[in-house]
């Protein structure tokens, strides 16, 4: 897997601009954070981005990826001010659950989710080298 990061460019924090990645890709669904009973422990973005990456993880590792094999991921949440104000803990969640990865990524506020309860949807790819 490369970084692309162009000459002269401010790099991001967080997250990258471009991978490059050859191996077998390995795709999530849209993932919430509900836990594997399909119930709501948190109703707070924080929580359940929280709980989102957990599920993330266990799905990866189904299909033999890890976090380290995440190039894309595509993060739809409910309230971008909820967000930004939970950027704290929701760094610290990531870095506990996924570590020091930083694939591509991408959050889009969206007006609402398919479940009602749901604060944050996150669609993930990885490539397994």
């Amino acid at each position: 897997m490369k970084i692309l990061q162009p000459p002269g460019w401010v790099r991001p924090k967080g997250y990258a601009n471009g991978i490059a990645a050859t191996g077998r890709m390995v795709f999530t669904a849209g993932v919430i954070g509900w836990n594997e009973r399909e119930e709501f422990e948190h109703h707070d973005l924080a929580g359940q981005f929280r709980q989102v990456l957990l599920n993330t993880r266990a799905i990866l590792a189904e299909g033999g990826a890890d976090p380290s094999d995440i190039v894309r991921m595509t993060c739809y949440v409910t309230d971008k001010r909820e967000y930004v104000a939970a950027r704290t803990a929701i760094g610290e969640a990531w870095r506990e659950v996924l570590g020091k990865v930083f694939p591509c990524m991408a959050v889009v506020e969206v007006s609402g989710l398919v479940e009602d309860a749901a604060r944050v949807e996150i669609e993930t790819i990885a490539v397994v080298e």
